[in-house]
């Protein structure tokens, strides 16, 4: 690794982006964050043109004009032919000599182990679910949603949370707090006044997701139906975590399990308490911790990898995000 080798690191989600430029040494020379990053729905051309703007800051900052290395951990790289396609596209913006393009899960998976090895559960607006080990050799799913087998999510879970509230209040289903409290939220009488302002869109479609943190809630003060589906998502993340340990060949060793995403990172006790519990049983030598860090970090740590950096230059990375502006990186689950 030379001295003057630079990578540039970057988170983006769906609904920001945070980049970074750090050299060799693990110094972060700049950060910027930009808006989301969306391919599915403008196109890989205009998503580049928006990634293009922080990228563009990070680099007047650092007063580099490209770097050693490309570290880009993207939102809707679900499947390996699209992390190609994406890698390929940055390559021809010409930011660095070489691009490696993964699934955002990996940057959050990264953040949180201090070496390439272990496994992420996130759980914020979708689910997904990766692994990895030094080898190489990793653990994925195709986090398509159902048609490719996932359950959860914010989303996901804003959708059940309806379903059984509409069929409570309409005697479909057994009663459950949640056909008051759902409608409540958005200042509406009742689970009809809501379905009609959803279906009319006078409550945007796009705030639906805001009533997972009312699940939740409702779970909290005891109700049945909203506990159960909590626990069912407890019941998936403690799948997809053994899953990916047995396809690792990992579940008979001591492996970090990291918990992200907005859903398992607010601290919900039924939630993380009861995937603590699952797979104390099903992956015993499992150590779970919850990753608050900045997921670019994982981008940079993934991009230091890269470059065969030496430990002093992670840790000095880490630091920065740990102790300075992202503040601690992870806790117990």
């Amino acid at each position: 690794m030379g001295l003057t080798s630079t990578v540039l690191a970057i988170d983006a989600g769906n609904s920001k982006t945070d980049v970074a430029v750090v050299s060799g040494a693990g110094e972060v020379l700049a950060t910027a964050r930009g808006g989301g990053f969306r391919p599915p729905t403008v196109g890989v051309a205009a998503a580049l043109d928006a990634l293009a703007e922080p990228v563009a800051r990070a680099f007047a900052d650092a007063g580099v004009g490209s770097v050693t290395h490309v570290s880009a951990c993207l939102a809707n790289a679900d499947l390996p032919v699209e992390e190609e396609r994406l890698a390929s596209a940055l390559h021809a913006r010409a930011w660095g000599a070489s691009v490696e393009v993964r699934n955002d899960t990996f940057a959050i998976l990264r953040a949180g182990v201090a070496e390439p090895r272990g496994v992420a559960v996130v759980c914020g607006a979708g689910i997904n679910c990766v692994g990895m080990r030094p080898d190489g050799r990793t653990a994925r799913f195709p986090a398509l949603g159902r048609i490719s087998g996932d359950w959860g999510g914010g989303w996901g879970l804003a959708e059940e949370a309806l379903w059984h509230a509409a069929r409570a209040e309409d005697g479909r289903g057994e009663p459950t707090a949640l056909a008051r409290t759902l409608p409540a939220y958005f200042g509406l009488p009742s689970m009809y006044a809501l379905i009609e302002a959803l279906h009319l869109e006078h409550v945007d479609h796009g705030r639906r997701h805001e009533l997972t943190p009312v699940l939740f809630a409702t779970a909290a003060d005891g109700d049945p139906v909203a506990r159960a589906l909590v626990t069912r998502l407890a019941e998936e993340v403690t799948v997809l975590a053994t899953v990916a340990l047995t396809r690792l060949d990992l579940l008979a060793e001591e492996t970090p399990v990291l918990l992200g995403g907005s859903v398992l990172t607010a601290g919900h006790p039924q939630l993380n308490d009861t995937v603590r519990t699952l797979l104390a049983t099903r992956a015993p030598k499992a150590d779970v911790h919850v990753v608050t860090a900045s997921p670019v970090l994982g981008a940079a740590l993934l991009g230091l990898d890269h470059l065969a950096a030496e430990p002093e230059a992670q840790e000095r990375a880490r630091a920065y995000w740990e102790t300075g502006p992202a503040g601690p990186a992870t806790g117990a689950a």
